[in-house]
């Protein structure tokens, strides 16, 4: 699926579910799952969720800043010829790589940011910083679309809803939830993504190494029959948030 028919409709299914099970819906239940339903794409650097966070004119920016500091290593890296000019256009060319490996060098310099500037959230810098540099490495569809990813994810969001204690040296992330609220909101998004994939031609692996494969094969991503599975599935969604929102029960 496209990643805003995955943003509605695990965001949309999500809340209906929780508020039909008595849920108090709140503003971080609702935030975590509408990044959790984009989330398992972060392994795909023209995804949705990445190029929401990494913006064309980001992009811009590093390539401009890339060729500044081939310039300026050339004229100040304080190299002889010819290791000044190799060294310079070695990292000028990085800024002429397609979009797609930029986004990939815009995550990596991000993670390492985070694990070097951003010792005050620590170790939520290191995590994210770490998933960040793993999603640069695996293929997509690859662990991020698993079982395993699901449960890690919704066990972080069960400890980052519920506060970490500040005696171990550790931030306080209270989000003013109950902690089930994000784990339920996190972990059923993101899993719901995992079957929306599930239901197309190439679908997903969900308990590597072992071989099984769930692939329904009902529609194929940018293909008629695809767009109608989608349409089909959005308005299911949105029969769910009526029945669960809006008809009195």
């Amino acid at each position: 699926m496209m990643g805003r028919s995955h943003l509605v409709i695990g965001t949309g299914v999500t809340l209906s579910l929780m508020e039909l099970a008595g849920y108090r819906i709140t503003i971080p239940a609702i935030a975590v799952a509408a990044v959790s339903s984009v989330l398992p794409d972060i392994d795909e650097p023209n995804s949705m969720l990445v190029r929401g966070a990494l913006p064309p004119w980001l992009i811009r920016v590093l390539q401009l800043v890339l060729l500044a500091a081939g310039i300026g290593l050339y004229w100040q890296g304080g190299l002889e010829w010819p290791w000044n000019l190799t060294l310079s256009l070695l990292v000028a060319s990085v800024a002429f790589l397609p979009g797609r490996r930029l986004r990939q060098l815009a995550m990596l310099l991000a993670a390492l940011g985070l694990m070097a500037f951003a010792e005050r959230f620590d170790p939520w810098n290191y995590v994210i910083g770490g998933v960040l540099i793993l999603a640069t490495l695996v293929p997509h569809r690859g662990l991020t679309h698993t079982f395993y990813a699901t449960g890690a994810w919704a066990l972080l969001l069960y400890a980052a809803g519920g506060g970490l204690v500040a005696g171990h040296g550790l931030p306080e992330l209270r989000l003013g939830a109950d902690p089930r609220h994000l784990w339920v909101a996190g972990g059923l998004s993101y899993l719901l993504h995992l079957l929306a994939d599930a239901m197309t031609q190439r679908g997903i692996t969900p308990l590597p190494p072992l071989p099984l494969k769930l692939r329904l094969k009902l529609m194929s991503t940018g293909t008629k029959q695809g767009s109608a599975v989608e349409k089909v599935c959005v308005l299911l969604t949105a029969a769910l948030a009526m029945y669960a929102f809006v008809l009195p029960r």
